[in-house]
């Protein structure tokens, strides 16, 4: 059964896929807001799809920050990441600049004002993450991390990667912390797992910290329960 399911969600999410990203990208040049608006229409089939297709339904705890704040989300599958696009209005999305090479996606993704960075070239790519982001924040457009750097297992807590504290010092402005337990149903197998994935917004973590607690407040609380912990007001 799940097998099925997956193939009918591969068969429906893709083919609605391609048509729409191929209309974005005809009138990307002459519209931001319609990017913008066919990106969370996208992410809405997605979110339609693995609800109605696979039994994934989603469950979203505390308040979805709008406004120019660092997010940092804990990062378990391919999920969240497309949630992005479906729980923030215009967000600027950090992500590794392989991705920008993808036909059609890649470039909408640029339009849309996705910050890539390239691994392997801390120095420089600091730079321009950051000088991307504060473009970004001083839209008051949030500005969303994975700040593990890469999907991890579910009850794997790898230590945080230094871009995250290099964009905190820079924009100088709170962190909201996600938790989420999206691996236990969006498994890396083609074969998923019914069930619902919670995704809750915690309590902002001030500007201003060290480096050692900014670093292990956001770790920890990536880390909690989304079922449990305290949601952002």
């Amino acid at each position: 059964m799940g097998v099925l399911r997956s193939l009918l969600f591969n068969l429906f999410f893709i083919g609605g896929s391609v048509p729409l990203i191929l209309m974005m990208a005809l009138i990307s040049p002459f519209s931001e807001e319609l990017v913008r608006r066919g990106a969370q229409m996208w992410a809405g089939w997605f979110v339609w799809c693995a609800d109605k297709l696979l039994g994934i339904r989603l469950e979203v705890r505390g308040r979805i920050p709008q406004e120019g704040v660092i997010v940092a989300a804990k990062h378990q599958s391919y999920y969240e990441a497309i949630l992005t696009l479906y729980l923030f209005h215009h967000p600027g999305v950090i992500m590794k600049a392989e991705l920008r090479k993808i036909p059609f996606w890649g470039y909408l993704a640029a339009r849309h004002g996705s910050i890539f960075v390239e691994r392997g070239k801390a120095g420089s790519a600091l730079k321009s993450m950051l000088r991307q982001a504060k473009a970004r924040a001083a839209a008051g457009r949030p500005v969303f991390i994975f700040p593990e750097g890469t999907r991890v297992p579910v009850g794997s807590a790898p230590p945080l990667k230094a871009g995250l504290f290099g964009l905190y010092a820079g924009l100088k402005v709170p962190v909201v912390p996600v938790t989420l337990n999206a691996g236990l149903c969006w498994t890396r197998g083609f074969s998923k797992t019914p069930g619902v994935v919670t995704v809750s917004f915690l309590p902002d973590i001030p500007a201003g910290l060290p480096r050692e607690e900014l670093e292990a407040r956001v770790h920890a609380a990536i880390n909690r329960d989304p079922l449990t912990a305290e949601v952002r007001a």
